[in-house]
């Protein structure tokens, strides 16, 4: 499994000398679940698309299991770290759903049984099967982006990197989503997902950094990022907690209270209120 080192990683963008990641320092050990999050403009995207090469430092560096990124082709990292665009548009070029699953794990050499598995075990986790033979460009949005995480997917890389998986997703899809991760992190891999989406965040990560102007500012469990006392940091990133945080602060379960204790705690409320005058 795969180790990720960022290490005072600056990017200036060429067109407009937009510095949008300054000085970043950041570990991520194999089988993590990481999210990302921050207002748009803060960086995560520029991030992330280091970890594969699609980007490459100003200064610094980043390490994939302690090999340094900058000797890699984006095709030798492609091993290592697979990433769902959040544009699912941008990725999709293939006549079928079936073909577009089936190119990574073709380009990384696969064949025979082994590229069969890969692709049915992915069609399966998003629950795209029956579309195998329909063209992408038929499915609707929210389809077209499981489409694009079941072609990663497919790939079986040590690495996973989700940008706005959740996006335009009813709560099938989300929950979809969620299994996918709980999947690739039983299986050992690491997930990294850049999300706007509180909830997701903290039901599906354990390890939450946050992201403002380039910079990291918080790094912790949901637990640590989601309380209190951290609400003034998560602000200025014009970034509000999870409702179920908010509740749990208030009736002092924590800040990411179970569903069951909420209930518990709202329900012994109840019980002890007066009855309504009307």
């Amino acid at each position: 499994m795969a180790e990720l080192a960022v290490e005072g990683l600056v990017h200036v963008y060429r067109e407009g000398g937009i510095r949008a990641v300054d000085g970043v320092d950041l570990r991520i050990g194999s089988g993590e679940r990481v999210a990302i999050i921050g207002q748009n403009g803060s960086g995560k995207t520029t991030l992330v698309r280091h970890l594969n090469g699609l980007l490459r430092p100003s200064e610094g560096r980043v390490l994939v299991d302690g090999v340094d990124a900058a000797g890699l082709t984006v095709a030798q990292l492609a091993r290592s770290v697979g990433l769902v665009f959040q544009d699912p548009d941008r990725q999709i070029f293939a006549g079928s759903v079936r073909a577009e699953v089936e190119y990574g794990p073709r380009n990384l050499g696969m064949r025979g049984e082994a590229l069969g598995s890969a692709v049915e075990s992915a069609l399966a986790a998003v629950g795209l099967e029956p579309e195998a033979r329909t063209n992408p460009y038929d499915l609707g949005a929210s389809r077209r982006k499981l489409l694009a995480l079941a072609s990663v997917l497919a790939m079986r890389t040590k690495v996973l990197v989700l940008d706005e998986p959740t996006t335009g997703q009813d709560e099938r899809g989300v929950e979809q989503v969620r299994a996918v991760i709980a999947g690739a992190h039983g299986e050992g891999r690491t997930v990294i997902a850049i999300s706007h989406d509180m909830r997701f965040v903290a039901e599906a990560f354990e390890r939450v950094v946050v992201m403002r102007a380039g910079r990291i500012v918080l790094d912790g469990s949901p637990e640590r990022v989601f309380r209190g006392d951290a609400w003034g940091a998560l602000a200025s990133t014009f970034l509000e907690p999870p409702l179920a945080a908010v509740i749990g602060e208030r009736l002092g379960l924590g800040s990411t209270p179970t569903d069951a204790s909420l209930i518990h705690a709202l329900s012994g409320r109840n019980a002890g209120a007066p009855p309504s005058a009307g």
